[in-house]
């Protein structure tokens, strides 16, 4: 049997988007097998039309290259979801997108094609695999160990010492700063060459770090990383004398000229302030006032900086008045020619601002970016053209000197009011300027929190340079001297990380915004290679380089460094070292940017600080982001697996691959961390904090579920910061010899460190990824378990912030509930921070020491066994400075086989025998329903605090449970309730074992076994579990039982997409037994309801008319064959008048009211006959009448004339075809206010016959409603009672499509020999046949109903021009007895379009259907008036009692309000009379394309529904009707149709290809 292959499910929106949550894809690395990323894309979705999806992770065996995409074609396919399996060989961040000719809007006339577009890029992110010898190290178990590489001392002597001590503390990762030669400042980070390693470390250079590497994972079990510093270099590196172009420069960076200036002046002037009278020792604010009010004039006003934002008025003006005496104009295309310009007297009345914005807008050059002095200007032929329009063309002779004088003297005017909004711009950036500088020297020279620099001197200037000056010498002299001040590198508060600071669009350079690293030249990438191949190819060098020996990437001031770059050189990283792991500086501001980074350099981790807490809460707050899953969450990963391994079958990129599945969704991933308790950046706990402190940080970072961290000098205490650009001294530590004293002893908390950083290893490498945190005063407590052992460490600290002195213990008993502990250790931290001490070990010159230290045991915690539980008591001495430490587990949990397995397997066993009807019980019954089975005992489920469920059964429960499980809510009423007692469980196993024991449920017994033997595991764990393994457990089960239900159905549905299924579901969902009610009076059968729940027991149950339109796709379509015959003969037995009942009553009480029922009665079996096997048997099948054969009379059910005679279903056909031929006229059985309490007696009275001049059949009368809008008025206080909103009488559009299209079929049985009669008999007693009738229907239909476009036509159609609301369409009624009722445009037409398709002109019909698509298609249904008719109320209140004849008592029913179940009648007619005029493939797929959106609003509808079915009609544009029905069976069943129409229609198409 071959081993289980991983899926990661990622399905596509419409819009080609991960349908991710968070849209950030992270998943793990690839070590034991290859597993896929299966692209989930729905078949027929905008994406997919001439589409692509070009991924480039690379193939096995290939190296990864980013711009090597493969492509995967889609294959459009309406009915399925689309499936593209990438198997995922490697780590790294790989990107996605697709390429698609986006479909045009719909059009009945020939338009262009849009062009071929794509998405926006989507990354994958795969970790990467790190492994110390045979052992795999995942991120989350990594301890890493920080060093400043230059305090280690000799290699390999001191660097020996240093790496056994950090490995004998179970770190397994030491982060080295750069190891390569530095640069004059000294520090790491100013590199002054990137290809040589430190000769002060490493004499022999890289051979010996590959030398310590390789002893570093033998020897002392560490891998290594290092920083990569990639925006700068040194200021001094050598290489940048022959390469200044890698650097920002007035040459490579013009803008940046006026900055370069200010910068030299304010050197300058820093130079000059002692002979200029200033102070050069800045005392106080005053001090600096003076200085800067200096600056003001001998630096800003000197510079004349407005210069560079300023056009020069007279030369401009000079040049417009030349180019406008030469003739030479512009008038831009056009511009002065606009309307908006005016004649010429308009243009000489505009404003100087007018003239001036005008310029601006079409002759300017020079707005957006700085340049040389008076780069800005106008173009001076658009100049000469406004002068033109001002004063004519110029003309030498007479007036000539004149008007040029005026000329110049206008156009000067015209610059100096251009210049305005430029003055203003220079006037801020001034101030701004002066802000910064002000803020910056008060900072750094007088604030108490500053370095209070002392005087200002040549070496130590007024304000840092932002340039370095390159020395002059022979190589230097060679470049343009503009090439050789080259901008520094700095940082900004709050900048945007996708700008460049020193490129064109910013001014941070010339406002002084920049806090700069006067030792770090920023360097000049560009955009690509090209733009500077020297530095490209030197960095990624150095990159390479770096990758070749360290398993990790520390990426320095990652936000500064730009993305591209950044992109490029990880790849280069990644073709050396696949399998790296990249951690960054990021400090971008914003969570969404962050996501950036991560997504597209597929960073393995943010660098995060503990020591950034300021308090307890924050820490506590820090550690809760940073922890982990919470204890109990719920468990999202899986969405299907093959049992037992069974073999299942899977469409691969078009293939069969035969292998059992593990298919898991893609959860939606915080940015992971590296959680640092403190890092070199910053100050240590002795100076921000308590110095016992470090050990109480040290362990809450260490129980998180994230790679964690620490620095030199935090385990062994050092008291201060260490600087690591002006510290001489070297590390020592206590550990240097690698003997741990594991536990309490002197010198630093290394022995303690050591324990947690085993846990913490441990518990990332075996996945403990579950933690709770609770925080109580300087108290913090994180309990950290694994979600299947549940095993866990549970760790208590006392942090030591300032103020918390030595205070007793104040924490309460803590209540491990249902778990057991065993404590481990517990320990507190004394630290001697007295000022002598303090001094003596700050004075040392030679070695950085830590502080004088002890760890010592505490005694006297309890462990009190509570129940299965345990009670924790800290003694009363437990200063702060203290943790302890314990292991826990959970007896209710250890199951033989693992409790999750345990609870999710055999499920698929236990379900496999149910039937359709037992699904119907185990999933849904509304509250109704589960009401009349218990005999009124009892209801759905309810939860406190949140209400009742939907349905008594499973999907009640999932419902709920489903976005509980995705967004891991534990604190929805339903957990809580979970958490409190087990009622839930008593309630889902009480109910199944009752229904269990009847007979024809006893199929039941298996799956109510399952549940109980699962759910009595479920008791015996502790409560605050209870909600996972629930959500577990009743997730597997339902699965299963989904499972079962589509696979006893078509399999289309089957392997269909997961919309089509939720939509095959409802059939069970709306089929079930009663006991108060069924399809006949004395025999207990499954009904189909008409809907939930208001549709769902006894009389208002089955309907005809909702039967019969819903069964095509309820029953047929998905194979419930019996089912559908059952119904059929069902109401075949109560044909009476030649019509079926709309309201059965189990044959009991038939109301005979409908005039459309019999025609979708009739409809169903001609599909009956079509669908299913056999099918035309059905004709022949008896059933018994509960009438007499065209007998009018009527009598009880229990009368002995009931049921006496019987009829063939054939006979069933030609009566009803009799009696309507012959005509109908009768008054309802038991006609009166005990039958219909709102309708009027004229109301009863039941009128049908045949206009035998076009054969179409009229019936009802202005008091009745015969068709589906059947809504009686009401209200007495509107007036309404009895008057129906919507009689339809005459003859409605869709019976005489559904009559045509009888009459053809029973027409053509005839001819074949399977009809025997072939005629019927007309009120006067002549004979016609079928065929005849049907001929009479077609040849007068289109003049009848059809409403020309053309007016000139309307002579050849049926009409009344003055009534005609809208034109192209087909009329809603024929000759009603409300004329105008005629002309309304309702979504009737489209099922006549359907049924009878050869009725209509196909250019008609699809222009009406385009005015049907435009005006009343909705987001999910279809608005059943025209917005446009008087009569439009789209809003449906049943509850409404007021004197609005038109909407009281909910009158406007169908009068606006938007339904769902014509949607798929119209969609089919749109699909059926589109393809019709479609010749390519590639039309044919666009129309289904065209069906495909607009179904959107119903698929996020069915999946967003807790009814998990289509509701029953919505107001307009969609919004809410809390008076539909939520779940209606012709919603779901309507739209199944139309995916059975599209599965024949490309049947048919591939049969004739």
């Amino acid at each position: 049997m071959p081993s289980s292959r991983e899926v990661y499910l990622l399905p596509l929106t419409d819009s080609g988007a991960p349908d991710v949550l968070g849209g950030y894809i992270y998943l793990p690395p690839p070590t034991k097998s290859v597993y896929v990323v299966r692209f989930a894309i729905e078949g027929t979705s905008s994406i997919c039309r001439h589409g692509s999806l070009w991924v480039n992770a690379p193939k096995a065996g290939e190296q990864f290259d980013r711009n090597t995409y493969h492509e995967y074609r889609l294959h459009p396919d309406f009915s399925k979801t689309l499936e593209i399996d990438i198997p995922i060989v490697s780590a790294g961040a790989f990107a996605f997108y697709t390429t698609y000719t986006p479909l045009p809007d719909f059009s009945t006339t020939a338009s262009s094609s849009p062009r071929p577009t794509r998405t926006p890029t989507y990354y994958l992110d795969v970790s990467p695999s790190l492994s110390l010898g045979h052992s795999p190290l995942p991120l989350d178990s990594l301890s890493i160990f920080s060093v400043i590489s230059k305090f280690m001392g000799k290699y390999p002597t001191d660097w020996e010492k240093h790496l056994k001590g950090i490995g004998a503390r179970s770190y397994n990762m030491v982060h080295f700063t750069p190891l390569v030669e530095r640069g004059n400042s000294n520090s790491p980070y100013s590199i002054y060459n990137q290809l040589e390693f430190d000769k002060e470390c490493f004499p022999h250079g890289e051979k010996d770090i590959a030398t310590m590497i390789q002893n570093m994972e033998k020897v002392h079990g560490l891998l290594g990383m290092t920083d990569v510093v990639w925006n700068h270099t040194a200021n001094n590196s050598k290489w940048l004398e022959e390469h200044p172009e890698a650097g920002y420069s007035a040459e490579t960076a013009p803008w940046l000229e006026p900055a370069l200036e200010l910068d030299t002046a304010l050197l300058k002037f820093s130079e000059r302030l002692r002979s200029l009278g200033l102070p050069t020792t800045l005392n106080d604010v005053d001090d600096l006032l003076k200085v800067m009010e200096g600056m003001k004039t001998h630096v800003i006003g000197a510079l004349r900086l407005w210069e560079y934002y300023v056009v020069h008025v007279e030369r401009n003006a000079q040049a417009a008045v030349e180019s406008w005496k030469s003739n030479n104009t512009s008038f831009s295309g056009g511009a002065f020619a606009d309307p908006s310009t005016g004649s010429l007297e308009g243009v000489k009345g505009w404003s100087l601002k007018q003239r001036a914005d005008f310029l601006y807008s079409n002759g300017f050059f020079g707005a957006t970016e700085m340049g040389a002095r008076f780069h800005r200007r106008i173009d001076p032929e658009v100049g000469a053209a406004m002068l033109v329009l001002l004063f004519g063309r110029y003309e030498e002779s007479g007036s000539g000197a004149t008007n040029a004088a005026a000329a110049s003297s206008t156009m000067t005017r015209i610059l100096d009011e251009l210049n305005l909004p430029f003055y203003r711009e220079y006037d801020s950036d001034a101030a701004e300027i002066l802000e910064q500088i002000f803020n910056r020297v008060k900072y750094v020279r007088l604030d108490e929190h500053g370095p209070k620099l002392g005087p200002i001197t040549a070496q130590d200037p007024f304000i840092e340079s932002y340039f370095t000056r390159l020395p002059l010498n022979d190589t230097t002299t060679k470049h343009n001297p503009k090439a050789l001040a080259l901008v520094n590198n700095g940082w900004i508060w709050a900048a945007d990380a996708m700008r460049d600071n020193a490129g064109p669009d910013s001014r941070a350079y010339l406002r002084r915004e920049v806090i700069v690293w006067s030792d770090c030249v920023k360097l000049r990438y560009g955009m690509s290679p090209e733009d500077n191949p020297f530095l490209w190819d030197f960095m990624s060098r150095y990159t390479r380089l770096m990758a070749k020996y360290f398993a990790g990437f520390r990426i320095d001031n990652c936000h500064s460094t730009p993305i591209h770059v950044a992109e490029y050189l990880l790849d280069e990283a990644r073709k050396v070292r696949p399998n790296l792991a990249v951690f960054a500086e990021l400090f971008t501001g914003s969570e969404e940017m962050d996501y950036l980074f991560v997504k597209r350099l597929g960073l393995s981790a943010l660098i995060r600080e503990a020591m950034q807490a300021w308090s307890t809460g924050e820490l506590s707050r820090l550690v809760h982001r940073h922890g982990g899953r919470p204890i109990g969450s719920f468990e999202i990963d899986e969405v299907s697996s093959t049992e037992h391994g069974d073999i299942g079958n899977t469409v691969v990129n078009g293939g069969t691959v035969e292998k059992p599945e593990i298919v898991m969704r893609i959860k939606q991933s915080p940015v992971h961390a590296l959680f640092m308790d403190c890092t070199h950046d910053n100050e240590v706990p002795a100076q921000k904090r308590d110095a016992r402190d470090t050990l109480p940080n040290a362990a809450l970072v260490n129980m998180c579920a994230c790679a964690t961290g620490s620095v030199m000098g935090y385990d062994e205490i050092y008291p201060r910061l260490v600087d690591l650009v002006h510290e001489k001294r070297l590390y020592s530590s206590p550990y240097e010899n690698g003997e741990i004293t594991v536990g309490a002893g002197k010198g630093g908390i290394g022995g303690i460190k050591k324990i947690l950083n085993e846990k913490h290893t441990m518990m990332g490498q075996d996945g403990y990824d579950e933690t709770h945190i609770h925080h109580e005063g300087p108290f913090v407590t994180v309990h950290r378990v694994h979600p299947i052992s549940r095993k866990g460490i549970f760790a208590i600290a006392h942090t030591a912030f300032p103020g918390h002195m030595n205070g007793d213990c104040g924490l309460s008993p803590v209540n491990l509930n249902g778990t057991k502990a065993k404590l481990l250790g517990s320990w507190s931290l004394e630290v001697d921070t007295s000022e002598a001490t303090m001094e003596e070990i700050l004075q040392d010159k030679a070695i950085l020491k830590g502080l004088p230290s002890h760890v010592v045991d505490i005694s006297g915690i309890s462990l009190e066994p509570k129940d299965e539980g345990t009670i924790i008591t800290l003694p009363r001495h437990f200063p702060p400075g203290s943790i302890a430490l314990f292991e826990t587990w959970i007896p209710g949990a250890e199951h033989s086989l693992g409790l999750d397995r345990f609870v999710t397997i055999g499920a698929k066993e236990a379900f496999n025998k149910l039937s359709l009807v037992d699904l119907n019980f185990l999933l849904y019954r509304c509250e109704p329903e589960e009401r009349d089975f218990s005999r009124g005992s009892d209801g759905v489920y309810s939860i406190p605090n949140h209400g009742p469920l939907i349905y008594a059964g499973l999907q009640g429960w999932w419902s709920i449970l489903k976005d509980v499980i995705r967004n891991n809510d534990l604190g929805h009423p339903i957990c809580n309730h979970l958490r409190e007692g087990q009622w839930a469980l008593d309630y889902i196993v009480d109910r199944l074992e009752r229904i269990s024991k009847q007979e024809e449920s006893s199929e039941l017994l298996l799956p109510t076994a399952w549940l109980k033997q699962r759910f009595n595991v479920v008791r015996k764990i502790p409560c605050f579990l209870i909600p996972r393994y629930f959500a577990l457990v009743i997730q597997t089960a339902y699965t299963a039982a989904w499972s079962r239900g589509l696979g006893l159905m078509r399999d289309e549905i089957l392997h269909g997409q997961e919309f089509v299924q939720s939509l095959a579901m409802v059939s069970i969902q709306q089929t079930g037994l009663m006991q108060n009610t069924s399809l006949y009076p004395t025999k207990s059968v499954p009904c189909l309801a008409a809907g939930l729940p208001h549709f769902a027991s006894d009389w208002a149950r089955c309907w005809g008319r909702d039967v019969f339109i819903s069964l095509r796709g309820l029953f047929l379509a998905t194979r419930r064959y019996a089912d559908a015959k059952e119904h059929i003969l069902a109401f075949a037995s109560v044909l009476k008048h030649g019509m079926i009942p709309n309201l059965l009553s189990s044959g009991n009480l038939p109301r005979y009211n409908s005039r459309d029922s019999v025609w979708f009665f009739l409809q169903n079996i001609q599909d009956y006959t079509n669908m299913v096997p056999g099918g035309i048997d059905i004709l022949k099948e008896k059933v018994s009448r509960r009438f007499l054969p065209y007998d009018d009379n009527y009598f009880e059910s229990d009368d002995p004339r009931a049921y006496s005679v019987s009829s063939t279903i054939e006979d069933i056909i030609r009566e009803a075809l009799q009696r309507h031929a012959s005509g109908l006229s009768f008054r309802e059985a038991n006609a009166g206010p005990n039958l219909d309490m709102q309708m009027k007696p004229e109301g009863f009275q039941i009128d049908v016959s045949v206009d035998w001049n076009n054969g179409i059949i009229f019936g009802g009368n202005q008091y009745n409603c015969g068709t589906w809008m059947d809504k009686m008025g009401e209200s007495d206080r509107a007036g309404s009672k009895g008057v129906p909103g919507t009689p339809r009488d005459g003859a409605a559009v869709e019976i005489t499509g559904l009559t045509y299209s009888t009459l053809k079929w029973v027409a053509n049985l005839h001819k074949e020999g399977n009809f025997a009669a072939g005629a019927v008999k007309t009120s006067q007693g002549k004979h016609i046949t079928y065929s005849a009738w049907a001929i009479k229907i077609k040849e007068n239909f289109e003049r009848c109903y059809y409403i020309p476009l053309d007016s000139t036509e309307d002579s050849a159609y049926d009409i009344n021009s003055v009534l005609i609301n809208r034109r192209g369409i087909y009329k809603d009624l024929y000759r009603s007895g409300k004329e105008y009722e005629d002309y309304q445009l309702r979504p009737n037409f489209p099922i006549a379009m359907c049924v009878a398709p050869d009725l209509f002109d196909p250019t008609h019909a699809l222009h009406a259907l385009e005015t049907v698509d435009r005006v009343l298609r909705g987001p999910t249904g279809m608005a059943t008036l025209d917005p446009k008719d008087l009569n439009y109320r789209p809003y449906y209140i049943n509850s409404e009692d007021s004197s609005d004849f038109a909407t009281s008592k909910g009158r406007n029913y169908h009068q606006g309000p938007e339904w769902l179940w014509p949607t798929g009648f119209f969609l089919r007619a749109l699909l059926k009379f589109d393809l019709m005029r479609k010749e390519t493939s590639a039309a044919r797929v666009e129309a289904f394309q065209q069906i495909t959106r607009r179904l959107a609003g119903c698929k996020e509808s069915i999946k967003n529904s807790p009814w998990a079915g289509l509701t029953e009609l919505t107001q307009r544009n969609g919004e809410f009707c809390p008076d539909s029905s939520p779940t209606q069976a012709w919603s779901a069943g309507c739209l199944i149709d139309l995916f059975y129409d599209a599965r024949e229609i490309s049947n048919a198409r591939t049969t004739k290809s």
